[in-house]
């Protein structure tokens, strides 16, 4: 999916998914959780 550019695109993803906690730290019913080696996991409810 991401090309021969995967580094400078897996930290572009990074810095996506740090704006998008931001963005979201508000609503608690909402996580977004890092699976190391995998990507993440988002969870909408309790």
């Amino acid at each position: 999916v991401w090309g021969d550019d995967s580094f400078f695109n897996s930290r572009n993803l990074d810095v996506y998914i740090t704006k998008l906690r931001d963005y979201l730290r508000e609503d608690s019913s909402i996580e977004i959780i890092t699976i190391k080696g995998i990507g993440y996991h988002f969870v909408v409810g309790n």
